[in-house]
């Protein structure tokens, strides 16, 4: 038996769970997991539906048997297999908290991905990118040269078949255009919990106004520059005993916790964008030791 995930965005009227739950029905499939909301401001509906074909229909038959489903309620689906790990690109530049925390969880299965490569515009963690068996591209980013950078990494993106792309504290600002054709494919994680200190070392300007919460978002990149929607956030609790250095380094956990859960939310199909903002579903019971990385 196979099993998989069926997410569905679109307006929001009677008979769509009815019809979602009739069709997997007839087609011999046993729901396992349910997510609905609906937005009361927007008026979308949005659904996640794991279930299990029992009587061996395909992927491509469910999806195309689910069509004049979709027609009728002007639905945006999609029907995923839970075992098809998705394709994702790192990107990283002189920080590598984020990208070794990553790479462990991706080692110990603790995050079920395909690392297709690392891109980085700095050589610092090429022999950790290596030593992992994973392709490290170097690609050089200067005033002069950004379109023809984007360009290099745009091949890639095609080449490899990535579906996701990750900035695990890439410090380029990526083009409108870019963000523009990568919408909600591109995951990127800041101190968004410091935003009255922009700039360099944001940290250094937390200890020394007495902050008492540091902590760190991880959003959808948009042309908006780290204003995209929110998929996962957290804090800690700082005292005025710990230092600067201690700000810096309770914050780097906490941003590797982040993006570690969004985008193990983003795997599996649990995010959906809804305007400025997601709609997140919970962790079903049994990935819950997996989702609570951290």
């Amino acid at each position: 038996m196979t099993s998989y995930v069926l997410t569905v965005a679109c307006q929001s009227t009677r008979g769509i769970v009815a019809a979602i739950s009739n069709y997997l029905a007839e087609q011999g499939c046993n729901v396992v997991d349910s997510s609905q909301f609906d937005d009361l401001d927007t008026g979308m509906f949005f659904m996640r539906v794991s279930f299990i074909s029992e009587e061996g229909v395909s992927q491509a038959a469910l999806a195309e048997g689910f069509k004049p489903i979709a027609e009728k309620f002007a639905m945006v689906s999609e029907i995923h297999d839970e075992k098809k790990r998705m394709k994702v690109l790192l990107m990283v530049s002189r920080f590598g908290h984020c990208l070794n925390d990553l790479l462990y969880r991706w080692k110990i299965g603790a995050l079920p991905i395909d690392i297709v490569g690392v891109v980085s515009n700095h050589f610092d963690y090429q022999k950790v990118v290596v030593n992992h068996d994973i392709p490290f591209h170097h690609i050089k980013v200067t005033k002069e040269n950004k379109p023809q950078a984007e360009a290099q990494l745009l091949d890639l993106v095609e080449q490899t078949g990535t579906e996701l792309v990750v900035l695990a504290r890439y410090m380029q600002v990526l083009s409108d255009a870019l963000c523009r054709k990568m919408s909600g494919r591109i995951i990127n994680i800041h101190h968004s919990f410091l935003p009255s200190f922009k700039g360099a070392n944001p940290y250094k300007q937390a200890y020394e106004r007495g902050v008492k919460l540091i902590g760190a978002t991880a959003h959808y990149v948009t042309a908006d520059l780290d204003e995209g929607p929110i998929i996962e956030q957290d804090t800690a609790r700082i005292t005025h005993a710990q230092s600067a250095e201690d700000y810096v380094s309770i914050g780097r956990d906490v941003e590797s916790q982040v993006l570690a859960r969004a985008i193990h939310a983003h795997i599996h199909h649990r995010t959906f964008i809804n305007g400025n903002r997601t709609v997140v579903f919970p962790a079903s019971p049994g990935s819950y030791a997996s989702e609570r990385m951290g």
